[in-house]
């Protein structure tokens, strides 16, 4: 056996196995929709013990509170946890078509959750477009606003061609070189439900056909150009 052979079975051998990835990953998610879901049921729980006068009241409308805040998060952490198992297997219809990349980002911008800051879209040309699956795009585009524009952050997007490939980068609050990563058993949380939201990104990215990357603080997504968008003209008046 070579010297080489032997170090690169030691690396090997400290390297987690795909198991022990997909056991830390699954972990992750149970954790993280346990806890809103007991909150979810605690707070039902005592409001079906209070009196109709009760559930009107401060304390009736505090824990509704609580307990709807609870369940949307449950309800963001499903959706991105299945959407990142049927893209994994290839378990999802992609349907591409031509699509203005400034439309979708403006479909985020309008989207976005009251704690994610302004989005200026400046950088992209109203022409400009990409061959993506329109659903599968927004997905992608909210995720990267959500993340660049958390805590109230300012969000700029800029988008250019480059050899046919649509190149868009989106900044705001900085972006660790680990953000796209699966998160593990242990890893920090996120109050809002969107641990997996930039996972599911990546994933999505890869299959319209490009990529997902941080790159100097930044989300960089590359997609498939369209070339200039041409909005379909409006029907004809029924006669």
């Amino acid at each position: 056996m070579s010297a080489k052979n032997g170090t690169e079975r030691t690396a090997d051998a400290g390297a987690p196995s795909h198991g022990e990835e997909r056991s830390g990953y699954l972990g992750f998610v149970a954790h993280e929709v346990r806890n809103p879901l007991s909150t979810a049921l605690w707070s039902a729980e005592l409001l079906a013990r209070m009196s109709a006068a009760e559930r009107g009241g401060a304390r009736g409308e505090k824990l509704t509170a609580m307990c709807l805040r609870s369940l949307g998060r449950v309800r963001q952490l499903v959706e991105d946890h299945f959407l990142c198992e049927r893209l994994e297997v290839g378990g999802l219809p992609v349907r591409p078509e031509p699509i203005s990349l400034r439309d979708a980002l403006e479909h985020a911008a309008g989207h976005r959750q009251g704690d994610v800051g302004e989005v200026s879209l400046d950088g992209v040309e109203a022409a400009l477009a990409v061959t993506a699956d329109r659903a599968l795009l927004e997905r992608v585009l909210d995720a990267l606003v959500a993340a660049a524009g958390r805590d109230g952050e300012p969000v700029r997007v800029s988008a250019r061609l480059d050899g046919g490939r649509a190149m868009l980068r989106v900044s705001g609050a900085e972006a660790s070189p680990g953000a796209l990563d699966d998160p593990r058993k242990g890893a920090a949380g996120d109050p809002k439900g969107r641990a997996l939201a930039l996972p599911a990104a990546r994933r999505a990215a890869v299959a319209l056909g490009g990529g997902l990357s941080v790159e100097g603080g930044a989300f960089v997504l590359t997609l498939p150009g369209a070339g200039a968008y041409t909005a379909r003209p409006a029907s004809p008046p029924s006669p």
